[in-house]
């Protein structure tokens, strides 16, 4: 993808690919040399390659909703290049290709350069070549809106109502 064309985008809601397990709808939030960002709501934020990236959809009626509220200042990582995103996320927990197929990964990245990047997958360290990464996240993850489901709202009464509990043992064993 065309670094100007995405440049376009930036801010916008839009669609990565057309279809397939790595197309996702998200918030474009930067682009950069070799990379660009995208919010989504299942996986947090995600580091699309450019040159992995067959299409980008905008919804001319803007059809396409993020389920997110989105901070004003949503700290992310930037760097000059994907080699230099990589650097800067060393040590992390990641996930690299989210497709969930056979060349999806995750561990703790070890180690990078310019032709491959090292991962901790339990007891082995696995060295993945560079230009077959099509996209990697490390687990920032943004709150849904207040639209959550009910299971969710559920949960909360529970625990405040452990909560309470715990205040009320509490203040019993003061007196």
């Amino acid at each position: 993808m065309d670094r100007e064309l995405m440049n376009m985008h930036v801010g916008k809601t839009i669609r990565v690919d057309r279809g397939g397990p790595e197309s996702r709808i998200g918030k474009l939030l930067a682009v950069f040399e070799d990379f660009f960002v995208l919010l989504t709501e299942k996986d947090g934020v995600v580091y699309y390659k450019t040159n992995h990236v067959r299409s980008i959809t905008e919804s001319s009626k803007d059809a396409m909703k993020l389920g997110l509220k989105i901070p004003e200042k949503l700290d992310f990582k930037t760097a000059e290049n994907f080699h230099k995103l990589l650097e800067s996320i060393r040590f992390q927990w990641v996930k690299i290709n989210r497709d969930g197929g056979p060349e999806s990964l995750e561990g703790v990245l070890s180690d990078s350069n310019k032709h491959y990047a090292s991962l901790i997958v339990n007891e082995e360290v696995v060295r993945f070549s560079l230009k077959h990464i099509r996209n990697i996240s490390y687990g920032l993850m943004v709150e849904k809106s207040s639209n959550d489901d009910e299971s969710n709202s559920n949960n909360s009464d529970n625990n405040n109502e452990d909560h309470d509990s715990k205040k009320n043992e509490d203040n019993e064993d003061n007196e």
